[in-house]
């Protein structure tokens, strides 16, 4: 009998690339998803799926889910996770990511299962990080920046808590920033590949916007990272913590460059907009994931330029495929 998974959040960026690559696995995927989520990520898969319409907000829903599912592994990746909307809807964030969180482990709680659990959390965690604290490693000070960031601490301290309290098989992921096809459009390289896609076609004029370039990110392709999520619960210990990373910080600008580099017009502007600077910003986010390494063996292997032109072709084929208007 296939084993089975449950992933929250698999209508996303990651949970769509997530359940291709359990999938792949021969893993039965069942998946989380809230009645007016939009599809477009797993329809080329949704045969494959197992789809139960539940909110993470509605204890009797997960209740529901996880004892239809039955799942041998959950991935719990559903959260608001864009940044910036954090600070324009603080209490929001904190309501779907912390309660979501307590909710779902409520629900394996009662369902008396024993699955192993991993809680994506992120480098934002972090959030200030003095120059002799790079790269960061899991023993740095949490310091969070943003609602996101307290919200994500928050749903670290629950993982380890019902791992102590109640034994749950949970296993935190801090992953830094990661990008691929799919990446919504309102992060930083899927808004710079969309915009470049969009003077490619005409549909805007040849100036691109921008917000803060001086930041720097450490990216890892979201293939992966899904990867890396697998094998933390093959391989790792419950009750810890694990960053993934490319150990490799990049500027914002030097992202821009190499996807105006890529593309096939090649006189475009480059005017900041002051509506993308953010009320504070982390620097700089350099990960050390020695710990994950030596845990699973796992390292990236699809290069950075492989990630952006694979995104910046997937917004010359969604934007083709809308077509005018």
């Amino acid at each position: 009998m296939a084993e089975k998974a449950l992933i929250t959040g698999i209508t996303g960026f990651v949970g769509s690339h997530l359940a291709e690559f359990l999938l792949a696995k021969g893993v039965e995927v069942h998946g989380i998803k809230r009645w007016r989520s939009r599809t477009d990520n797993i329809d080329h898969i949704r045969g494959k799926l197992h789809l139960h319409d539940a909110d993470m907000r509605d204890l009797h829903s997960l209740i529901v889910t996880v004892d239809e599912s039955r799942p041998d592994y959950i991935f719990h990746l559903a959260s608001q996770s864009f940044v910036p909307m954090s600070w324009k809807a603080p209490a929001d964030t904190l309501d779907t990511n912390i309660t979501g969180t307590v909710h779902l482990f409520e629900a394996v709680r009662k369902s008396r299962l024993d699955p192993k659990i991993q809680v994506a959390g992120s480098s934002e965690e972090y959030g200030l990080v003095h120059p002799d604290e790079v790269p960061i490693t899991e023993k740095n000070q949490l310091r969070p920046l943003s609602p996101y960031g307290v919200s994500k601490v928050a749903t670290d301290l629950l993982a380890f808590q019902y791992f102590r309290s109640y034994g749950l098989k949970t296993v935190i992921t801090r992953a830094f920033n990661h990008t691929g096809p799919r990446r919504g459009e309102v992060f930083v390289t899927s808004n710079f590949a969309k915009q470049i896609a969009e003077i490619e076609l005409g549909l805007r004029e040849p100036v691109i916007m921008v917000g803060n370039l001086d930041a720097q990110r450490d990216f890892t392709d979201v293939r992966d990272v899904v990867r890396a999520y697998w094998l933390a619960l093959q391989k790792c210990p419950p009750g810890e913590q694990y960053n993934i990373c490319s150990e490799k910080a990049r500027r914002i600008k030097d992202v821009l460059d190499l996807l105006l580099s890529l593309s096939r017009k090649k006189k475009i502007a480059v005017r900041e907009d002051p509506a993308r600077m953010r009320p504070s910003d982390v620097e700089v986010l350099l990960g050390d994931c020695s710990k994950f390494k030596k845990a699973t063996g796992w390292k990236p292997e699809i290069p950075f330029k492989q990630t952006m032109g694979d995104l910046l072709d997937f917004w010359r084929q969604r934007l083709a495929a809308k077509g005018p208007g």
